[in-house]
């Protein structure tokens, strides 16, 4: 049977990277043997493994961030809480797009989310020496428990598949209620489902994390990309729906790498509700030489994680969520290519006897946008991210995502729409040999 891509290769590759198992391949992993194959073959992959932004980066953010570089900020340390008027533009970008009040002193730059998290992560589970532990909501963001992994931090997670809506109290207090848990974390939509936490789930979590005092941690790494409402307008609603309309114990990542496809600049913004930032923890003293959450998060965290984050990038980011914040720059309307993508390739995939892992959102249809997760008949999703290799097709496999569903994640933001010809091609030759088996 001839496949698109040379069969010989491919399991070269694999056997040259240690993959044996394809359920352990890690999302690099999956980068690093599809480079190689590409490169041997001279074949181009459709690549959905990995979730990096596919548009240029906003020009706004570029032109403020050369100035800034020619203004000579390169030769200063920037300061460990983050460029004051970041942070206060920041202060008005949460309140006009999410309708939330957090003051400029506790939003502070970090290197991207994955930074922020990781800064959070530590506060969060020293805040009270009998809550070591935090717990994921998902399918989520694979490399947040690597952090904690690193940090030999625990955690447990549930997949939220059958939990949606009125479920959703019932399976977060149970885990709640054993005293343990220090932190939830989730996101919102979601990495990799793109379902969306309505009002009611979002009271659900923070009416628990407020009866149990357990902080959340709500990545909004895709704000405002639920296409299917519009979100894009300053101070108008409806707005990014968020936990701390129920909880003041919060803290909230905002990227700028996919809503403003500014990744390669690794500048986000972790936020801090008004209450938890000046709490007091005792927990926190031993090991930090602070009580406060801010100020430990920030000047003995933060501080020895990086000393602060890139102190062009902060200009970029600034600029950036001022023009968002006056109406002249709908970063929202930016991005809408994605959906748009999604909504093509979902039936290309349908067309060719896939089916949807995750399909509906409680009783909405699933919005499309950066994600969607794919399984065909017969095959675990273990075995269909390998065969799809052959046919220069890549994803990650939903077991590294903490679902329970066999099947894979499907990131659309590297698939030209100049390439979409080629998808279906191949999604016709994968059908035409595997559907005896559906």
């Amino acid at each position: 049977m001839k496949t698109p891509i040379n069969a010989h290769i491919v399991d070269q590759k694999l056997a040259l990277c240690e993959i044996h198992k394809m359920e352990d391949a890690t999302i690099r992993d999956v980068v690093r043997v599809v480079n190689m194959i590409e490169e041997e073959s001279g074949e181009k992959f459709i690549r959905m493994e990995m979730g990096v932004p596919g548009l240029k980066p906003a020009r706004v953010g570029i032109e403020a961030e050369k100035q800034a570089l020619e203004d000579g900020v390169a030769s200063a340390y920037p300061m460990l809480e983050g460029v004051k008027s970041l942070k206060e533009e920041a202060s008005k970008f949460v309140k006009n797009f999410m309708n939330v009040a957090i003051a400029a002193e506790g939003i502070v730059p970090t290197v991207g989310s994955m930074q922020g998290g990781y800064a959070a992560f530590m506060a969060i589970g020293n805040c009270d020496a009998k809550k070591d532990t935090i717990l994921f909501i998902d399918p989520g963001f694979p490399v947040q428990k690597t952090q904690l992994e690193v940090m030999n931090q625990k955690y447990e997670s549930f997949d939220v598949f059958n939990y949606r809506g009125d479920k959703l109290k019932a399976k977060l207090e149970a885990f709640l209620a054993k005293g343990n848990i220090a932190g939830i974390i989730y996101s919102n939509p979601n990495n990799p489902a793109w379902i969306c936490f309505n009002e009611d789930e979002l009271k659900i979590i923070g009416e628990l994390a407020n009866k149990y005092d357990t902080i959340v941690m709500e990545d909004l790494a895709y704000f405002a990309m639920d296409f299917r409402t519009d979100l894009s307008q300053p101070g108008i609603a409806p707005y990014q729906p968020s936990v701390a309309n129920y909880t003041d114990n919060y803290v909230l990542m905002i990227s700028s790498s996919k809503a403003f496809s500014y990744a390669g600049q690794r500048i986000g913004l972790l936020c801090i509700s008004n209450k938890l930032f000046h709490k007091r923890f005792e927990n926190l003293k031993p090991r930090f030489g602070a009580e406060e959450f801010g100020y430990t998060l920030i000047y003995r965290i933060i501080y020895t994680l990086s000393s602060g984050t890139s102190h062009s990038a902060q200009y970029a980011l600034r600029a950036m969520l001022q023009a968002a914040n006056e109406g002249k720059f709908n970063f929202v309307e930016e991005v809408k290519e994605y959906g748009e993508r999604a909504n093509i390739m979902k039936k290309l995939f349908l067309e060719n006897g896939f089916e949807l892992v995750y399909e509906n959102d409680i009783d909405l249809p699933l919005a499309d946008g950066f994600y969607f997760t794919i399984a065909y008949p017969g095959l675990t999703g273990a075995d269909l991210n390998k065969k799809l290799l052959y046919y220069g097709i890549s994803a990650i496999c939903l077991n590294e995502t903490g679902s329970l569903k066999e099947g894979l994640r499907a990131c659309v933001s590297q698939v030209s729409r100049t390439q979409f010809d080629v998808l279906e091609f191949r999604l016709k030759e994968f059908h035409k040999h595997h559907q005896v088996m559906a």
